[in-house]
């Protein structure tokens, strides 16, 4: 998994945790909630995901996260944020990379299943001229006789 996604992913983490922390508490019914983001900012120490140039990202970004828990513990969770990125390496004599991301992911667990995917993606253009594209797909799956598959495929382009 990208460090830029392992970055944007925390929030989804924190998700999670609600997730099974409503779902003891919803014994009167399912609990469902939304939040919205607007204009965010975060930067993180990250690696240019094509090169592996260190450096650090600097995001803005409008999100939404999404969740509903039954009362029979099923769970369901997604997210989107997109937004601007500027990755600004540590080398100076590597571009300066401004652009747009977009990032989502979706759960979909039950207490015997359980699906969890994401995409990310950035477009950027170097203070050089050079494009920064990348695209990453995850998907990990659980079934009920413990066969997992698990797949992630990041590509540069």
């Amino acid at each position: 998994m990208s460090r830029w996604k392992r970055a944007i992913l925390p929030a989804a983490a924190v998700v999670a945790v609600l997730l099974f922390t409503f779902a003891s508490a919803s014994a009167a019914g399912a609990v469902t909630s939304t939040q919205t983001f607007h204009n965010a900012t975060d930067s993180f120490p990250t690696a240019n995901p094509c090169t592996g140039a260190p450096g650090t990202a600097t995001i803005t970004y409008n999100g939404v996260m999404h969740y509903t828990v039954n009362t029979s513990g099923h769970v369901h969770a997604t997210g989107t944020q997109t937004g601007s990125v500027v990755l600004v390496p540590d080398d100076p004599t590597q571009p300066t990379y401004t652009g747009h991301f977009t990032a989502w992911f979706g759960v979909s667990d039950n207490q015997q299943n359980g699906v969890d995917h994401s995409t990310f993606s950035v477009h950027a253009v170097g203070s050089d001229g050079s494009s920064l594209r990348f695209h990453e797909v995850a998907h990990l799956s659980v079934s009920a006789s413990g066969l997992v598959v698990f797949f992630d495929k990041p590509s540069c382009g």
